[in-house]
């Protein structure tokens, strides 16, 4: 029995053992007096889960919403019982599985790996440390820093809670079928910021208002959040900049600017 690809469902299955077992190793469970809690996500046919089974300072559950692939698994993995569950990883209730601190691996569908991390994001506090298999222009997406076309919405919102690590590319001919574009895998660690010093939903909805607009300065993309907040100076020179200018500082200090939290003395 093998798993058919599913267009739907945006799998493209990993084929090459030599890189299945580098992802693998890339999860960095070192200083752990007791094995990681570890979900692996969308594990398909199991390149991942049987390096992640053999190795026992990892605890592995997984989540796997196609039913073929979880037959499969079954099947083909001793020990899965209880571990595996059928779900949607982007509506679980991660909370109420892992009340504790947990890792998460994965090659992640590229049709829906940016909802995968903006529901790692919701829980940044729970998960300290991701590897991840990802599109080749996603994966320097998130790993970019600013004043290049590449930086954006994800590479603000997740350097603010975590180091990224480009780790390494992955040729289409490593999986089946052959996706027609490149793979990248990335490793994210949870960094030491316990607080943004601004309100959270603000600086989110600043980034997001600022990309949305990215050829356009400052002034224009937050032209309706201006007109909210006329105490903003919008004549400062860093409503000049277009968003790629700025980094995830920048934005928090613009946040504060418009909660009326600046930090006095500061500049952009």
């Amino acid at each position: 029995m093998e798993v058919r690809a599913k267009k739907a469902l945006g799998q493209h299955f990993l084929t090459d053992q030599s890189i299945a077992k580098a992802i693998v190793d890339a999860l960095d469970t070192s200083g752990r007096q007791t094995p990681a809690d570890t979900l692996e996500i969308g594990p398909g046919m199991g390149v991942l889960t049987r390096y992640l089974l053999e190795r026992e300072d990892v605890s592995l559950r997984l989540v796997e919403i196609d039913s073929e692939s979880v037959e499969y698994l079954m099947t083909h993995f001793q020990g899965l019982q209880g571990r595996l569950m059928e779900a949607d990883f982007l509506k679980m209730d991660l909370g109420t599985i892992f009340p504790g601190k947990f890792l998460v691996i994965g090659n992640f569908p590229y049709n829906i790996s940016s909802q995968i991390f903006f529901r790692i994001l919701d829980h940044k506090d729970s998960i300290p440390e991701v590897v991840c298999m990802i599109q080749k222009e996603v994966a320097e997406r998130i790993a970019e820093k600013p004043g290049t076309k590449t930086y954006g919405i994800l590479s603000v919102l997740l350097q603010a809670w975590y180091d990224i690590e480009y780790l390494f590319t992955v040729g289409s001919g490593a999986f089946a079928p052959p996706p027609k574009v490149q793979s990248a895998v990335i490793r994210l660690r949870r960094n030491s910021r316990t607080d943004l010093g601004c309100d959270p939903a603000l600086f989110k909805e600043i980034v997001k208002m600022s990309f949305n607009q990215r050829r356009k300065t400052l002034r224009n993309s937050l032209r309706q959040l201006c007109t909210r907040h006329p105490e903003v100076d919008v004549a400062d020179k860093v409503f000049d900049l277009r968003p790629e200018r700025l980094s995830v500082e920048d934005f928090i200090e613009l946040t504060r600017r418009f909660s009326g939290t600046e930090a006095s003395g500061q500049e952009l």
